[in-house]
């Protein structure tokens, strides 16, 4: 399409293979937003870094032609008096975003007032983002609240576009809210709302859909990564039809889409008490995997005893310590997530979460890695191909033009985008360089008042020392 405000370089397109794969040419066009606040600082250094990289890993036969493309103040500033609101989020750059696949961005404000909550929601949800990408490890020598961070190596998989992403609420007393209080309550029956007269009311849809490309999206990277396990994180125990289902969903597509190449935790027990003692009864092995059989109704234990006499017709696939071999399907409630990622970090690896608790897991595990100045995200379409790389923190506007700020969380999403377009050689030449650039101790002001002999270096000068390190 033609652009008015979009300048468009010489370059290719990436586009979607009917393999699924993307095709990526060597120049492709990458449209981007430098952010706002300390965006700025940040994209002019990150940007130097992932050039200085493509051209060091294939010797000038790579390139990116980088778009800038415009959402947030920047802007509103320019376009406001022609476009009013509609300025924060131009209708060029999701055009832009759409045509070209695969772009990056900075922090961007949230407007005050208006019809959009969060321009960063706002990309997601029109280009059907569905899978925010959280994937947080630990960079030696960076200072960190706990005491093994180097245990911390997992992947989130957090919902996009569902849950309370959708934002469907009610304000009380507004007709509105009343309106739905009174359904709820007459034609529903509902009985369980403690104070109706002064609750405000939120609906929290979940779909069998949206769970399960979500899944089948943790799945398929845990199997292309070679990662040990998927955890399914919810609050089923609580909200049975929502977060259960989500649970229930996540192991249906599992055995159903994955079965040769995946083994839930459950039936591990189960094949494994059959691998330990061949003469093992059903019920026997019922009574192993729930201490509580004894006490459960005649229906209950009837249940159990079927589960394991499916999970014994995978013998002679799974059996005898195949399924060892294979990615662990498992889930665990939400809280109990939350402190076990502390207290037994190796257990994780990726998680696959609905929007709330994906955006708790992603900000706690960060904090024990060093923070989110370091944190990379990614908001991905898996089918589409679409795909926008982003900073996880704010726009610190009170740093703004001062040179100070870590480049970090855009520098690693910039790593995560190269990885996507299958530049693995440049993605792990600044990995290696980030690792060497702290294990110097040549870091910004977030890590040098924290390190102890660090050297300080301004945004700018981070960014030299990773281009210097690169090898």
């Amino acid at each position: 399409m033609s652009y008015t405000y979009v300048t468009v370089p010489a370059g290719g397109k990436i586009a979607m293979g009917s393999d699924g794969k993307l095709n990526v040419p060597d120049n492709p066009i990458i449209p981007y937003i430098e952010g706002d606040g300390t965006g700025v600082d940040i994209w002019k250094a990150s940007v130097r870094v992932f050039d200085a990289a493509v051209e060091k890993a294939y010797g000038g036969k790579k390139k990116i032609s980088w778009m800038e493309v415009y959402a947030g103040e920047k802007p509103f500033n320019m376009f406001r008096q022609e476009m009013g609101d509609k300025a924060w989020l131009p209708d060029e750059t999701v055009a832009a975003f759409k045509e070209f696949l695969v772009g990056i961005k900075g922090p961007l404000t949230t407007p005050i007032g208006g019809g959009i909550r969060s321009l960063n929601v706002a990309l997601r949800q029109l280009l059907d983002l569905y899978v925010c990408l959280r994937p947080v490890r630990y960079f030696q020598g960076v200072p960190s609240p706990v005491k093994k961070p180097e245990d911390v190596d997992m992947v989130i998989f957090r919902e996009n576009c569902e849950d309370i992403y959708v934002g469907i609420e009610w304000m009380n007393g507004t007709p509105d809210c009343e309106r739905v209080k009174e359904f709820l309550i007459k034609d529903m029956g509902v009985s369980k709302i403690r104070f109706p007269e002064s609750s405000s009311i939120g609906i929290k849809p979940i779909s069998r859909d949206g769970s399960e490309r979500l899944i089948r999206a943790a799945i398929e990277y845990a199997l292309k990564h070679k990662r040990k396990s998927v955890t399914i994180v919810h609050k089923g125990n609580i909200m049975k039809f929502t977060e259960g289902a989500f649970k229930d969903w996540g192991y249906e597509l599992a055995r159903r889409e994955f079965r040769s190449r995946i083994v839930c935790e459950r039936e591990s027990w189960i094949i494994d008490n059959k691998d330990r003692n061949e003469s093992l009864t059903v019920e026997e092995n019922a009574r192993m995997i729930d201490p509580g059989y004894d006490m459960m109704t005649p229906n209950q234990r009837a249940d159990i005893c079927s589960e394991v006499e499916e999970a014994l017709k995978l013998m002679p696939s799974h059996g005898y310590g195949q399924w060892k071999k294979l990615l662990m399907i498992r889930d665990t409630i939400a809280d109990i997530t939350l402190q076990q990622v502390l207290t037994r970090a190796k257990e994780f690896d990726v998680l696959a979460c609905m929007n709330l608790e994906g955006d708790f897991l992603s900000d706690a595990l960060a904090a024990q890695v060093g923070g989110i100045g370091i944190a990379p995200g990614a908001n991905i379409n898996y089918v589409t191909g679409h795909a926008i790389f982003e900073a996880t923190h704010g726009t610190a506007p009170k740093y703004a033009n001062l040179d100070k700020v870590n480049p970090g969380s855009v520098i690693l999403s910039g790593v995560m985008m190269l990885e996507h377009m299958g530049w693995q050689e440049a993605a792990d030449m600044i990995v290696k360089s980030i690792d060497r650039t702290i294990g110097q101790k040549r870091v910004t002001y977030d890590f040098e008042r924290m390190m102890q002999g660090a050297i300080l270096l301004t945004c700018s000068g981070f960014a030299d020392a990773l281009i210097e390190n690169m090898k």
